[in-house]
């Protein structure tokens, strides 16, 4: 592969990466130390330059970091969920300590986002077994969805913000409303069995796993905004959609060869999405939505695009640049290496 920047983080085990939505040239990286079994974590604040990746801002915690998630009201700001459940609001402009802090977790904070929509709310996940909204102004969460157990990651619906997602530990990816009454349910509209078989056989290659397994990450579609993908420790991704929780999968993406840690949709294509594994590697793919109908089976293949194989240790985190031509990725392993790249050149095979 040709085009591609380097950062390295020595000493700190990166967990999670996201770009700036308000600059292609700012970067930021959650990391842990000693692999985020013991010891404390550090928010690497990166900009991008004629000089290659230069650090601008970095801010120490008391333990690992597992994700972050930038500000979207305010362009210095950004949130990190750490390892001792609580939840941490840096501003670049202020040295050392967090403007806020939010902790009511009782286990690990392993996921947050914020609102991409009213921008004035953000939800949080962990491993104690429950979401948490919040708002950036108030210490208190503003609502507790239980899931009852380790529930890895949550997202907003892209297109309403009252509609949550989350994934976990039980194999299950879970839809709330909150707008529906709280009553028995807690908001939940919508739980999806993801390891369920497809309702007729792929078109070619193998089946899925049918095992229930860990499922670790989910992302939703920019473009549909009823479509999740979702992955996890059975090596597989797949897409659902939610309008009918009881179809099963809509397509089957199989190749990497241990688990999935993390996936994104391009911002860019509908079809185009990006994982991050266990494997080492980091993969293009495409759902198959757009190709033409396979009359075999209602189940479309994904067809692998690219591999990137650089990194030398799990890859624990990817993200979209939302700028510029379309194409640039941001990677991080616990090779304690950040990589930028140009998923285009895949693409176009040049990889």
């Amino acid at each position: 592969m040709a085009a591609m920047l380097e950062f390295r983080t020595p000493g700190w085990n990166p967990y999670a990466v996201k770009y700036s939505p308000y600059y292609d040239s700012r970067i930021a990286v959650a990391s842990a130390a000693n692999y985020g079994i013991v010891g404390n974590g550090r928010l690497f604040c990166l900009g991008l330059g004629p000089q290659g990746v230069q650090i601008e801002k970095t801010f120490d915690t008391n333990d690992a970091q597992y994700d972050l998630a930038w500000s979207e009201i305010n362009e210095n700001q950004l949130l990190v969920a750490c390892g001792d459940g609580s939840i941490k609001l840096y501003d670049m402009n202020v040295n050392e300590f967090p403007v806020m802090n939010f902790h009511e977790h009782k286990r690990e904070t392993f996921s947050v986002a914020w609102s991409p929509l009213t921008k004035d709310t953000f939800i949080s996940s962990s491993w104690d077994g429950t979401i948490k909204v919040w708002s950036p102004a108030r210490k208190d969460s503003l609502k507790t969805l239980p899931v009852g157990n380790c529930t890895y990651s949550t997202s907003y619906c892209p297109s309403n913000p009252n509609i949550i997602s989350a994934v976990s530990t039980d194999s299950h990816l879970r839809i709330f409303d909150l707008r529906t009454p709280v009553n028995a349910q807690y908001h939940l509209i919508s739980k999806i069995p993801v390891h369920v078989p497809p309702p007729a056989p792929l078109p070619q290659g193998p089946p899925p796993p049918a095992v229930p397994g860990e499922v670790l990450t989910h992302d939703w579609n920019k473009y549909n905004h009823t479509v999740i993908a979702t992955g996890g420790v059975d090596r597989a991704m797949r897409t659902f959609d939610i309008r009918n929780p009881s179809a099963g999968p809509a397509s089957v993406m199989l190749g990497h060869e241990y688990a999935v840690r993390r996936l994104a949709w391009s911002p860019h294509a509908q079809d185009i999405l990006i994982s991050a594994s266990y494997d080492m590697t980091v993969r293009l793919w495409t759902d198959g939505s757009t190709m033409a109908a396979q009359q075999s089976s209602p189940v479309k293949a994904g067809i692998q695009l690219g591999v990137m194989n650089r990194h030398t240790e799990f890859v624990t985190g990817v993200d979209w640049c939302l700028f510029g031509v379309g194409g640039w990725v941001a990677t991080v392993g616990w090779d304690e290496k950040l990589l930028l790249w140009d998923a285009n050149r895949m693409l176009q095979g040049q990889a």
